[in-house]
């Protein structure tokens, strides 16, 4: 049997904080924040509802959008890096909210590759034979972990939460995966550590977002331009064949270099970075809804998936959009 990713749906909270919320807040101005990240706006959980809400709503979304049953459901992977708890975990307590009687459950972080690196390793998991049915999650409350005091990161991130539903099948949509970690580099993207030394750079020991916004973006920029174009390459296709390049909607600033260096024009990028903000985990499914929403995403489309980001890791997937 092969893998089949058959829906996708999403869901963020509705309070938001506007770049005009945050002038009131810290130092900055609606046109740097923009001119810096290209974010207007961002989605904010309230202090009483977590990630685990987030991807139920998400999944819920799923069954009505799409008609789908997910009580056969026979794993559940979960990726986020700011999970309700450590234990029980977030695909825990979703198997037990979704009405999943028996399935597999599973928490991954792998930050803003985490949606990617959970669609292979459903992928994986069903081709072995193991699974017929997997859910797969990608949702964050970032805000719960953002230094509102650190002009540098509190405009970044956002909350939302996205859901797909991979099954097996005859033919396979997802063509070919790739994935890697440069983890030599990992220090310059840090949340919620408790070692104050890292690869010999010190880092704050606290339970907030911090990086080196320079170093990222150069590492953002080349590794991905690179392992995107050899992961078109080795699917035996080129960039012409791509409809969509969906990348993990860090910055604009990253999205328009990675672009420029692969030759795809901007009008083919999808990406949820204006309304919803840097979503880590949940992004890219935020992207692909919005733009299946919209219109723009249609069956047979071929997706360049491509997360990356803590770590420094990053997981992509050539998806073929399927039938609805």
């Amino acid at each position: 049997m092969k893998a089949r990713l058959s829906a996708i749906s999403t869901f963020v909270p509705e309070k938001q904080l506007t770049n005009a919320d945050l002038e009131k807040m810290i130092d900055t101005s609606d046109e740097w924040i923009v001119k810096r990240t290209g974010i207007k706006t961002r989605h904010i959980a309230d202090e009483n509802t977590f990630v685990s809400h987030l991807c139920e709503e998400a999944a819920r979304k799923l069954t009505s959008q799409y008609s789908k049953d997910l009580t056969d459901v026979d794993f559940v992977i979960s990726a986020s890096i700011s999970p309700d708890s450590i234990m029980p975990s977030v695909a825990g307590q979703l198997q037990h909210r979704l009405g999943i009687q028996r399935a597999g459950t599973m928490d991954i972080s792998s930050a803003c590759a985490g949606f990617s690196y959970g669609l292979i390793l459903a992928k994986g998991l069903i081709e072995s034979g193991l699974y017929k049915k997997i859910l797969v999650f990608g949702g964050e409350t970032l805000s719960k972990v953002t230094d509102y005091t650190d002009r540098a990161t509190c405009i970044l991130f956002g909350d939302g939460a996205g859901a797909a539903l991979v099954e097996a099948a005859q033919e396979t949509n997802m063509l070919k995966t790739t994935t890697g970690t440069d983890g030599h580099e990992g220090h310059n993207l840090v949340l919620g550590t408790r070692i104050q030394e890292i690869n010999g750079t010190d880092i704050p020991a606290n339970d907030f977002i911090h990086q080196d916004g320079k170093k990222v973006f150069k590492w953002a920029v080349e590794t991905i331009s690179r392992e995107a174009q050899k992961l078109v390459n080795d699917a035996g296709l080129s960039m012409e064949d791509i409809d969509w390049f969906v990348p993990h909607s860090a910055n604009m600033r990253i999205i328009e270099a990675i672009t420029r260096n692969l030759g795809l024009p901007s009008e083919k990028t999808l990406e949820s970075l204006r309304t919803c903000g840097n979503t880590s985990s949940a992004s890219i499914p935020l992207a692909i809804d919005q733009g299946f929403r919209e219109g723009k995403v249609k069956p047979g489309d071929k997706l360049l998936l491509m997360g990356f980001g803590g770590g420094l890791t990053y997981a992509g997937c050539i998806l073929e959009w399927p039938e609805q």
